[in-house]
């Protein structure tokens, strides 16, 4: 018996002796002297399961109360040396009755059966632990699965719900800390949620894929307790908002703080979170629209990068325009910033209060090649696009943009990549614009061109003017008032009803995203056609603009000497100037027509007019194509507007007729089947007359 009492503090007997451990976290095993009878032998063997888990508790209560364990494991091994010590009581007293002669093998095996239970239930924790390597929550999890399934054993269930309160006492402490204050306390990274230094809040405003939301605290998955996966979000996105608002420095203190207990209806401490998570949200999202104004900076941002303020955008392109003629190195910014400034105090943008965070850039790339390297960033392929800027003779307008200055914590929601998708959206809209204007330009030398020019050739440059003024106007009205416009309106309901921070980068992402998509700027073949558009716009009023220049400089140096001599002729010397005026007119005017009727000018016209027919129609197909291949269909708004009177659609209707001709035409070459078997098959409608088939993108039809 008292090798026993030896055996039950980890000493070896006399008798009984313990044998050396084949592995690490093995359970101990005996040698039992066989002189002893069968009958002793056997009591002793109901005995010395209570030796062999006290030798594997302790050995785990010496392994986790190490540094590198955590705090979890510390404060069970704690809970455990607890019940060790009235373990070791039971001990002196067995030993006080051995010594006083009361004490039997009988009596031995009765008082250790409550102490037996309780062992071997430390002993399984233990052994799930060391077999598992588990720490933090892994090892709440563990502890959680072992009260659950001891719930109908009332003595068991609290000697479980004891050790899972104890573990989980620092763990939701840690949990408290950041729901309650905003920071976390983890050396040795048990806890849930992990900060990554990599993403600072500096970045938002310098990289385009910046993921400081998202990545700066992030959750990780293997660190949650079981009894806490359903919150996890929410207690990472409570401290997330608090932390917000503590790096504004300011003071948090949640109103609805408690201490957080485990217990077994984890509906106690969801109320508590929930609570937590209402008053954080609550505050970061007063913070950022109250006293950070973020609507009405939104609002703002609207104004310049969307066109909003249209007396502001034309002041300062009529301000500018000669500087953004010039190549891109040869453009002062200082220049610039000088005359955004003029042209924001002598428009109505003046009222803005945010006007001083406007600023000009000037990038080393056009719009469809920023597209493309945002394309391959957002793809993973970044370093397979890489721009060459030396390769790019850009001129001012085509690296022009405007930037904006945005400070903690409103960068959250106006971050770069937010920034950028709003500069490709005034990129578009600014050249659109410029075309428009050098259109117009081309109207107002026509106007004077008019009196001089009698070809039909300068006829046919009005017309594919005005087509091509039709096209710009449309596409511009398009984008502004059926894309822009309803998506912003869209954004200001959702912005109304906001709970949160993430609702309001949800729904601003989303008005980007729609206004990108809807405005052809997120499909490479939509805008590389528009782009050709454009091009030939601008190409083709230059051309005409340089044709009229002799007739504009004529017509001026005119002007001017009648204005300078009318005030001093006498009537008859008037009417030898009207007589001479009227004789250089007509002068002029055979001049003007001997240019128009050049073959060169003739064939320059022809090829725009093709140049432009064809990429208008190859536009118009591939909406057309875009369209049927999802269920939005609001490109089709763009289609009604430059096709209204069905001019396009007959055009269309044709290069359909043709390509069914030429497929059909190429299968019966391919065939050889005999001319009567020819003969008596079925008629395609592709042999029909073209004024007979249906243009229907990537099909065609008969007309019914």
């Amino acid at each position: 018996m008292k090798d026993l009492l030896f055996l039950m503090r980890g000493i070896d007997g006399k008798y009984i002796r313990s044998m050396p451990l084949a592995e690490k976290y093995a359970a101990r095993e005996f040698l039992i002297d066989q002189s002893l009878d069968v009958s002793t032998q056997t009591l002793v063997q109901r005995i010395l399961p209570v030796c062999a888990n006290y030798s594997t508790v302790v050995r785990f209560i010496e392994e986790k109360s190490l540094f590198e364990y955590g705090l979890v494991n510390h404060a069970l091994s704690a809970a455990m040396q607890t019940l060790i010590k009235d373990y070791m009581v039971l001990t002196v007293q067995l030993e006080q009755q051995l010594n006083m002669g009361q004490l039997t093998l009988q009596k031995m095996c009765f008082y250790l059966q409550p102490t037996m239970n309780l062992l071997d239930i430390l002993a399984s924790v233990a052994n799930s632990i060391n077999r598992g390597k588990c720490i933090g929550g892994a090892v709440l999890s563990l502890l959680h699965e072992k009260t659950a399934s001891m719930i109908g054993d009332s003595k068991s269930s609290q000697l479980l719900l004891f050790l899972t309160q104890s573990a989980c006492a620092p763990y939701l402490e840690l949990v408290g800390k950041w729901i309650y204050r905003g920071f976390i306390v983890d050396p040795y990274a048990e806890f849930m949620v992990e900060e990554n230094e990599a993403f600072n809040k500096e970045k938002l405003q310098e990289e385009y894929n910046d993921a400081y939301w998202e990545k700066h605290y992030s959750v990780f998955r293997e660190r949650i307790p079981v009894f806490l996966e359903q919150v996890a979000d929410k207690i990472l996105n409570t401290g997330k908002y608090l932390n917000v608002v503590r790096q504004c420095g300011l003071d948090v203190r949640c109103p609805f703080a408690e201490e957080l207990v485990y217990t077994i209806k984890e509906r106690r401490y969801y109320d508590q979170i929930e609570r937590a998570y209402s008053y954080a949200s609550q505050l970061l999202l007063n913070l950022l629209i109250k006293e950070k104004e973020l609507v009405a900076r939104l609002k703002s941002i609207k104004h310049y990068f969307l066109l909003d303020k249209g007396d502001f955008i034309v002041q300062f392109m009529d301000m500018t325009e000669n500087e953004m003629k010039l190549h891109i190195d040869d453009i002062f910014p200082s220049r610039l910033e000088s005359l955004l400034e003029l042209a924001l105090r002598t428009s109505t943008a003046n009222v803005d209060p945010f006007k001083d965070d406007l600023r000009v850039d000037l990038l080393p790339f056009d719009l469809t090649s920023q597209l493309l390297q945002i394309i391959a960033i957002d793809s993973n392929r970044e370093k397979e696009y890489q721009i060459d800027p030396t390769d790019m003779r850009l001129s001012g307008l085509e690296s022009f943009t405007f930037d904006y200055v945005v400070k903690w914590p409103t960068s959250l929601v106006i971050s770069r990549k937010a920034l950028i998708r709003y500069q490709i959206l005034f990129r578009h809209l600014f050249y659109c614009k410029h075309v428009e204007r050098q259109l117009c330009s081309v109207w107002k030398g026509n106007m004077q061109a008019k009196a001089y020019a009698r070809s039909r050739w300068y006829t046919a440059a009005f017309a594919l003017r005005q087509r091509m003024l039709n096209f710009v106007q449309n596409f511009e009205y398009y984008m502004m008032f059926e894309v822009i416009e309803p998506n912003w309106h869209d954004f200001q309901q959702n912005m109304a009803t906001v709970s949160n921070v993430d609702e309001v980068l949800a729904f601003h992402g989303d008005f980007l995203d729609c206004c990108l998509k809807d405005c052809m700027l997120t499909s490479t073949e939509l805008l590389r056609i528009v782009h050709k558009l454009l091009v030939v716009c601008v190409t083709f009023s230059n051309y005409v603009q340089r044709v009229s220049h002799a007739t504009t400089v004529e017509a001026e140096q005119e002007r001017l000497r009648e204005s300078t001599l009318q005030s001093t002729l006498s009537n008859k010397e008037r009417k030898e100037n009207a007589q001479k005026k009227k004789t250089a007119t007509q002068v002029l005017a055979e001049h003007v027509d001997h240019i128009l009727e050049d073959e060169n000018f003739e064939q320059t016209i022809v090829r725009f007019d093709t140049n432009f027919s064809r990429h208008l129609l190859e536009l118009l197909d591939k909406i057309m194509d875009e369209n049927t291949k999802t269920d939005e269909h609001k490109l089709f708004n763009i289609i009604y507007r430059l096709d209204f009177n069905g001019f396009y659609t007959e055009r269309l209707e044709a290069m359909s007729a043709e390509r069914a001709m030429a497929d059909y035409q190429s299968m019966q070459e391919s065939k050889n089947t005999s001319k009567s078997s020819s003969s008596s098959s079925l008629t395609s409608f592709t042999t029909q007359h073209s004024e007979s088939a249906r243009y229907v993108p990537g099909q065609y039809r008969s007309k019914p």
